[in-house]
C-alpha cells in the first residue's frame, strides 16, 4: 500500500512538473522571453535565485555581478573572476535547474579594452546573449567594435533622473549610427520614477530595444516610488507591451521587482500571470489581424 501511494505521489510530482516546463512563459508569445534578475533575490544567493526562477516556471535569468554564489561559498560572488571549476559548477547548477542565463548586468564597462575583454570573455564561456550596462559616452567606439567581434549585444540601461541615461533621448544619441549589437535595455520602473511615460519612451526607442527590466510602480513622478505586482500601478504594464506588440519586439523582459525582498515570490507569480494573460491576448488578437 506505501508503495502504491509512493509511486501515485511520483507520478503526480512528474506531470506537475511536465505541465510547469510546458507552459514556460516564452512559449505565450514566440520572441518573448520571460525572467527575472536576480537583483530581485539580492538578499539570496545565487544559487538561491537560480532555484526561485526554476519555481516560478520561468526558464530565463539576468545576473548581477557580486551576488553571493552559494551559502557554502560565501567568499565566492558572481562574475568573470570566479575560478574556472567554479563557474563549471554554475553552468551546470543552471542546467540542472532548466535555467538558462541570458543576460548579465548592470555591469561595468570602461574606455579600457582589456576590462571589457574580460566581460565579454566571460559573457561568451557563460553562453550570455547581452551584458546590460550604463558605459561612458567615449566607450561606444570601443564597445560596438567587440560587440560586433563577440557577437554580443550591449543593452544600455536607465536609472532615474539625474543619472546619465535618464532620458531615453541620450540613449539614442549614443546610438546613432552604429551597429545593431548596441541598443536599449529600458528600465520602465526608473522611467516612471523620473517622471517619463514609459510608452511614448518605447515609442522614441523604437528598433533600438534589445531587454527590458520591468517594473509597476506605485506611484509616477516620485523617486520614492516602488514595485508593485504588474497591471496593479502608474507603468500601465498592458499598454506597453501593447506597444511592443506593435513594434514587432523580440527579446528578454526581465522582471526586476525591487519591494518585499525577503519575500517577493508571491508579488512576482502574479507578474507572471498578468504578463501571461496579455501576452496571450495580444498573441490572439495579433493571429486574428493576419487571418
Amino acid at each position: 500500500m506505501c508503495k502504491t501511494k509512493t509511486m501515485v505521489f511520483v507520478l503526480l510530482w512528474v506531470m506537475l512538473m511536465f505541465l510547469s516546463s510546458s507552459t514556460r512563459s516564452e512559449d505565450v508569445y514566440d520572441g518573448w522571453r520571460l525572467g527575472v534578475q536576480a537583483w530581485s533575490f539580492n538578499r539570496f544567493t545565487f544559487y538561491e535565485a537560480v532555484d526561485k526562477t526554476a519555481s516560478l516556471g520561468l526558464n530565463w535569468m539576468e545576473a548581477y555581478p557580486g551576488q553571493r554564489l552559494s551559502k557554502d561559498k560565501p567568499g565566492v560572488t558572481f562574475g568573470p573572476d570566479m575560478p574556472v571549476e567554479i563557474k563549471q559548477r554554475v553552468k551546470q547548477r543552471l542546467k540542472d535547474a532548466g535555467v538558462t542565463l541570458i543576460n548579465f548586468g548592470v555591469v561595468r564597462l570602461p574606455n579600457n579594452e582589456a576590462q571589457c575583454r574580460k566581460v565579454f570573455d566571460f559573457a561568451k564561456d557563460m553562453g550570455i546573449e547581452t551584458i546590460v550596462s550604463e558605459p561612458p559616452e567615449e566607450a561606444f567606439d570601443l564597445l560596438d567594435r567587440l560587440c560586433q567581434e563577440y557577437k554580443i549585444s550591449v543593452a544600455i540601461h536607465n536609472h532615474a533622473t539625474p543619472t546619465h541615461y535618464w532620458n531615453p533621448d541620450t540613449v539614442l544619441k549614443v546610438c546613432h549610427g552604429r551597429s545593431k549589437w548596441l541598443g536599449a535595455c529600458p528600465d520602465t520602473g526608473h522611467w516612471v520614477r523620473s517622471g517619463i511615460n514609459p510608452v511614448e519612451a518605447l515609442k522614441k526607442l523604437q528598433g533600438r530595444i534589445i531587454s527590458l527590466h520591468l517594473k509597476d510602480m506605485n506611484e509616477f513622478g516620485s523617486l520614492d516610488a516602488h514595485c508593485v505586482p504588474w497591471g496593479t500601478g502608474k507603468a500601465d504594464i498592458k499598454a506597453i507591451l501593447a506597444e511592443l506588440d506593435r513594434q514587432n519586439f523580440k527579446g528578454v523582459f526581465s522582471i526586476e521587482y525591487e519591494y518585499n525582498w525577503e519575500n517577493s515570490l508571491p508579488d512576482i507569480r502574479q507578474c507572471v500571470a498578468y504578463f501571461n494573460k496579455v501576452a496571450s491576448e495580444l498573441k490572439t488578437t495579433q493571429a486574428e489581424e493576419t487571418h
